[in-house]
């Protein structure tokens, strides 16, 4: 379950995409709709879920740690909750069966501003590390996570989260992959609606060209969209999805320059 803005459907795309590297052949991504669920993990949005069929585990992705209602009404329903967020915990935690998020108190992982979309890659490499030490890879080669770096370079950037030595690294390892031609389908579809040049992206483009278009669709639509886009591994399904994305933020302009404009009329009418 990922979260409507860009962190958050990274962080979905990346749990998506890294799960099935490491195995998982039935992964599926849900997404709360704003005005119909809320924020997070909702009662709604659980009850949803589990019409379709109780998952055997629900993953929170850059959401979860404040939602107590609706990780309680997942294990009410069946489920095993495990909640992946960055946000400060609150006091009570959710009742979950497991809880990742470096601010949790005396949590020891050295860098406490990891975005949603961090969190998640750094669970996939300890998961990833784990089935190595269990014997998983004894036979078959290990899967390269480093395939997911550039959805963490976006969402990392997109959310605005301060750049630390960590994510800085992290960013730095998903342009290069970037600039070399080796970014998901869904990525390289949205540098080409930017009209920016994948070999000379820069975090700014990630910023303000490649990020606005993922989030217009959490805020005017459906960020199914943007997710759909980001698991995408077919080119002309990328480049279709994209151009939808395209036009979605084209919207949003034209909405934020009308509230501006009221809003300038409005204050110019008091004075």
């Amino acid at each position: 379950v990922g979260d409507f803005d860009c962190d958050g459907a990274t962080g979905a795309a990346v749990a998506y995409r890294g799960l099935r590297l490491l195995g998982a052949r039935h992964v599926a991504v849900r997404v709360p709709n704003r005005a119909i669920h809320g924020y997070g993990l909702t009662p709604a949005l659980v009850e949803e879920i589990v019409a379709a069929g109780v998952p055997d585990l629900l993953i929170t992705v850059d959401s979860g740690i404040a939602c107590l209602p609706g990780v309680r009404a997942a294990k009410q329903a069946g489920c095993r909750v495990l909640v992946t967020d960055h946000h400060l915990p609150p006091d009570p935690l959710p009742e979950a069966d497991a809880i990742v998020n470096p601010n949790l108190r005396d949590d020891a992982f050295p860098s406490k501003v990891l975005a949603g979309v961090g969190v998640m890659f750094y669970l996939l490499l300890a998961l990833r590390a784990s089935m190595r030490e269990s014997g998983a890879y004894a036979v078959r080669g290990e899967p390269d996570l480093s395939a997911l770096l550039d959805l963490v370079a976006l969402g990392t950037v997109a959310d605005v989260v301060p750049l630390d030595q960590n994510n800085r690294v992290l960013v730095a390892a998903g342009l290069k992959r970037i600039r070399a031609g080796k970014a998901s389908a869904g990525v390289a579809a949205l540098i080409e609606v930017s009209k920016r040049r994948k070999e000379e992206l820069t975090a700014t483009d990630l910023g303000f060209s490649i990020g606005p278009r993922v989030n217009a669709a959490g805020r005017l639509e459906d960020m199914q969209i943007g997710i759909a886009c980001l698991c995408s591994d077919d080119p002309v399904e990328a480049r279709e999805l994209a151009a939808r994305l395209d036009a979605i933020n084209s919207e949003r302009r034209g909405v934020q320059q009308d509230m501006v404009a009221q809003a300038e009329a409005a204050v110019a009418h008091l004075q």
